[in-house]
């Protein structure tokens, strides 16, 4: 890291993984994913011309590729709106055709004698070669898109999330389509030598997508795109020295390293907590479904296996719920193997019991079903009703003392 073009590939990746990350939130939740990967590819051209007018210049390829950028997003838009092809099937018809011209513009002048343009550090970048004038073009970018969505912040979040409400308030949805296609231009272009055109959409999506499992506020998942791109392009700066592998590649590797860790380990969405939360509802039914067995069979004790057998579960799992119905005194152990309920208990099941036929009578009287085909429904319902729910019900149906069966209901 003591040399200046070490430093200078860190530098500019850190941005390339800040920019991209706070950008690619609105490109992942307005589903622009595509047309970020079209406008990657579309710039090409952009470079070809601009080496021909320019020669070897940064800013030459930036203003070339920005422009073939902004003309891939207009011509999209322009099929999109006016000829009758598909949204996905016109992104595809545009970047492709732009993408091969740029191709066999950049080959044919890279065989000419002193031309020095690689192909190669387009399509996968070239972190190691970036000079002075990259890093400051690169900064104001960065700078430029965060002001934008600063500025904008209010706008971008309305008419990501409800264009119809936003035009009625007067908002050009339309310009600010336009605008953000103009911010994604710049972007992609900025990002070229971290990531190449080819990779660069996974540093705009994956750091984006991650935040999204994290959290469900727009300015939280925002930061944390940003933090997760600024880290992912740390480690894949540093992934690639260690292993001296290609940079673009592994920055996106580790991308998808955090988004996978995202996908099992988030606290609210990840697939570990998914499946606790669904054990432990799970439980809860079951839990549940005892208390009103044991309070249907009074005064009788049940055993383990009976309940298991008409509750159609495991022994295993029946012994499970109700050891941890002993710990809140729910039920009590008559013998080694025999159960029944405690006061607790009856109480809990009571509740119960009047959430069952309240649901019974409802849909009898509300909903015109057939006494006959109400139980069923009324075993799954039971579980998902709480005290104001049961409270608005038994209201509307009058106070009933009696199911459609003739069971009284009881009361609170």
């Amino acid at each position: 890291m003591s040399y200046p073009w070490a430093l200078r590939a860190l530098l500019v990746s850190m941005m390339v993984g800040i920019m991209c990350g706070v950008l690619g939130c609105f490109i992942v939740l307005r589903n622009m994913s595509l047309l970020g990967d079209a406008l990657s590819h579309a710039i090409l051209p952009g470079v070809f011309f601009a080496f021909l007018l320019f020669g070897y210049s940064a800013i030459g390829f930036f203003a070339g590729a920005t422009l073939a950028g902004v003309l891939t997003a207009v011509g999209i838009s322009w099929l999109q709106q006016h000829v009758q092809t598909k949204n996905d099937a016109s992104i595809g018809i545009i970047f492709t055709a732009m993408f091969s011209i740029g191709v066999i513009g950049i080959s044919k002048i890279s065989k000419s004698d002193g031309v020095h343009l690689d192909l190669q550090h387009f399509l996968f970048g070239n972190i190691f070669g970036v000079t002075n004038e990259d890093l400051i073009i690169t900064s104001i970018v960065l700078v430029y898109t965060l002001i934008s969505v600063i500025v904008l912040y209010r706008y971008l979040f309305i008419s990501t999330f409800q264009s119809v409400i936003a035009e009625a308030m007067g908002i050009s949805v339309q310009t600010l389509h336009y605008f953000l296609m103009f911010l994604l231009s710049i972007v992609v272009v900025a990002s070229l030598s971290a990531a190449g055109v080819i990779l660069v959409v996974a540093m705009l999506v994956t750091p984006a997508a991650t935040a999204l499992l994290l959290s469900n506020k727009l300015k939280h998942v925002l930061v944390l795109s940003a933090l997760i791109g600024l880290a992912t392009t740390i480690v894949g700066f540093f992934v690639t020295l260690l292993f001296d592998t290609t940079p673009g590649p592994a920055m996106c590797l580790v991308a998808t390293v955090f988004y996978l860790l995202a996908v099992f380990f988030s606290p609210t969405r990840g697939l570990i907590q998914k499946s606790i939360v669904k054990r432990k509802e799970m439980n809860r039914i079951i839990h549940e479904d005892v208390l009103r067995l044991l309070y249907k069979s009074r005064p009788s004790q049940l055993t383990i296996e009976t309940i298991a057998e008409r509750l159609d579960h495991s022994n295993e799992r029946i012994k499970q719920v109700v050891n941890r119905m002993l710990s809140s005194d729910h039920v009590k152990r008559q013998s080694d193997n025999q159960v029944q309920l405690t006061a607790v208990g009856e109480k809990e099941a009571v509740k119960m019991q009047r959430a069952h036929r309240l649901w019974e009578t409802y849909q009898t009287r509300e909903m015109g079903i057939d006494p006959d085909l109400v139980h069923q429904e009324a075993e799954l319902f039971e579980h998902h009703l709480d005290d104001d729910i049961l409270s608005r019900v038994d209201k509307k149906l009058g106070y009933p003392d009696t199911d459609p069966h003739g069971s009284p209901i009881p009361r609170d």
